[in-house]
């Protein structure tokens, strides 16, 4: 849930206004001359420039060196293990809030230059096409955000955490930064004595040399750009075990530790709950970061979700509400971060899902009726859809407002599209079409169409005119077994 709009609990939440990053005030600085480039993109309908043609990413090889201050930038050292899947005389790396000190190619100097979010590279040589090839950036990394734009690196109370969602891990290191794109990872973090960092993935190595240590994490599934978490500050790492023996590790502010952890001690019980749901949760272990910051957000980055501190230390939310939220989060794990959106249009999956469980827990622990949340949430449906667009067609973001398709629309919009779903071919067939969908399709990426051909073929019927509707109307079709369930007066004149 990387920013759930949540307008049907007594906690409401909502993005902090972002503007747009102009060309001018992109921070990569040009070192290195180089012929006209141009800004490319794999031209997705809502983020036309990011991800970049010609390759396809192995592997990150990430290294922060922090020095103490979060008003400072890190010294880092990127390397992308790819395979080229054309003939590449030049190519792009999304990256644009960094100085760029130098790039090799395969070992040697590349001529590089900037083209709106673009780092542009000329290797020596062309690159042909079905090579691997391995392109190493020395740059730094600055946790101040642009002007006017938010995303990237979150400076915490004690130190830095990220939030890349979705098209901001290119403000911290270059990448292809599209989810499309999935990569393993490695990510070393250098900090001073009195520091701990941790990152997503298992534990590969400390190493402490001269008043500083080196913290190293390794992936053991692929991972898309906007789900990397790195997490620098004077914090304690909590570990427990999950089922299975899976490590579940929570890092929070040090100084937070008594208020915040019997909060995370609840989550292997989730775990469990969702695994009652799902099958086996998808990845080498799970936890909580707490950190020390007001974002206005949670999110569901990879192995490691990213929570506000204050979230479990306020007191203003009853528990069952702020549970829901957790195992929102965690059901990301599954919807958004093992399946991973094909296009940003499929961003309905991801949230329609992790709303599904989020309301599921809160009937079945907090005594709050689905049945009643989806009735509210058809009433105002109509509302939502000449706002931000049918669910799986979002209307794309306003300029200066990147992170403006998290709407309603693919929230609990998306959520009644999957109640409506389960009206339709009965829950038995509902609930093997959602434990098929996350097997088929666990450390890739899939489609709104892959998910309309799988619902087909379980249900073992034709539903192509249902999803039409439901997915793409302007309007909010009839609800299955509800006929009269109909739009509220304020959502109807929101629609004409």
């Amino acid at each position: 849930m990387p920013l759930t709009p949540h307008s049907h609990g007594p906690r409401t939440r909502t993005r902090r206004t972002t503007a747009a990053l102009l060309a001018s005030a992109v921070s990569v600085c040009l070192v290195a001359a180089s012929a006209p480039v141009a800004p490319l993109g794999i031209g997705d309908r809502l983020f036309p420039y990011l991800g970049n043609p010609g390759y396809d990413v192995a592997s990150y090889d990430l290294s922060f060196t922090y020095s103490g201050s979060n008003s400072e930038p890190l010294q880092a050292v990127t390397t992308i293990d790819a395979r080229t899947t054309a003939d590449l005389e030049r190519f792009n790396l999304d990256f644009a809030h960094g100085t760029v000190r130098s790039v090799e190619v395969d070992g040697e100097p590349a001529k590089f230059g900037t083209a709106g979010e673009d780092l542009v590279i000329t290797p020596g040589a062309t690159v042909p096409d079905g090579n691997r090839m391995r392109i190493t950036v020395r740059h730094t990394s600055d946790p101040r955000p642009p002007k006017g734009r938010e995303g990237g690196w979150v400076r915490t109370a004690d130190g830095l955490a990220m939030a890349n969602q979705a098209d901001a891990a290119h403000l911290v290191f270059p990448c292809n930064d599209h989810p499309s794109d999935k990569a393993m990872y490695t990510i070393r973090i250098t900090a001073p004595e009195g520091h701990t960092a941790v990152a997503g993935g298992l534990p590969a190595g400390v190493n402490r040399s001269g008043g500083s240590t080196t913290w190293t994490y390794r992936t053991r599934h692929p991972m898309a750009t906007e789900l990397a978490q790195v997490s620098i500050g004077r914090s304690t790492v909590l570990h427990r075990t999950g089922p299975h023996g899976l490590p579940v590790r929570d890092v929070v502010p040090t100084r937070h530790r008594k208020a915040v952890e019997p909060w995370l001690e609840k989550t292997p019980g989730q775990i469990a709950w969702m695994e009652s749901k799902l099958g086996r949760y998808p990845f080498e272990t799970y936890g909580l970061l707490a950190a020390d910051v007001s974002t206005g957000f949670e999110l569901e980055t990879q192995t490691l979700s990213l929570f506000e501190r204050e979230l479990f230390t306020e007191n203003t939310h009853p528990a069952w509400y702020i549970e829901s939220i957790m195992v929102h989060e965690l059901a990301h794990q599954w919807f958004g971060d093992s399946v991973s959106p094909r296009t940003w249009s499929d961003l309905w999956l991801n949230e329609g899902y992790a709303t599904w469980y989020e309301a599921m827990y809160a009937e079945e622990r907090g005594g709050k009726k689905m049945r009643d949340r989806m009735r509210d949430a058809y009433g105002a449906s109509d509302g939502w859809r000449t706002a931000g667009g049918p669910p799986a067609a979002p209307k794309a973001p306003e300029p200066g407002d990147k992170v403006g398709i998290f709407r309603h629309n693919v929230y609990d919009g998306a959520a009644l599209v999957l109640y409506a779903l389960r009206q339709e071919i009965g829950g038995p067939a509902f609930d093997r079409l959602q434990r098929s969908w996350v097997t088929r399709h666990q450390d890739g990426t899939a489609s709104t169409q892959d998910y309309v051909r799988l619902a087909a073929e379980v249900s073992g019927r034709d539903l192509d005119n249902f999803f039409q509707a439901w997915l793409y109307g302007e309007k909010t079709p009839p609800m299955p077994g509800h006929p009269n369930w109909k739009p509220s007066a304020s959502a109807t004149a929101a629609a004409r």
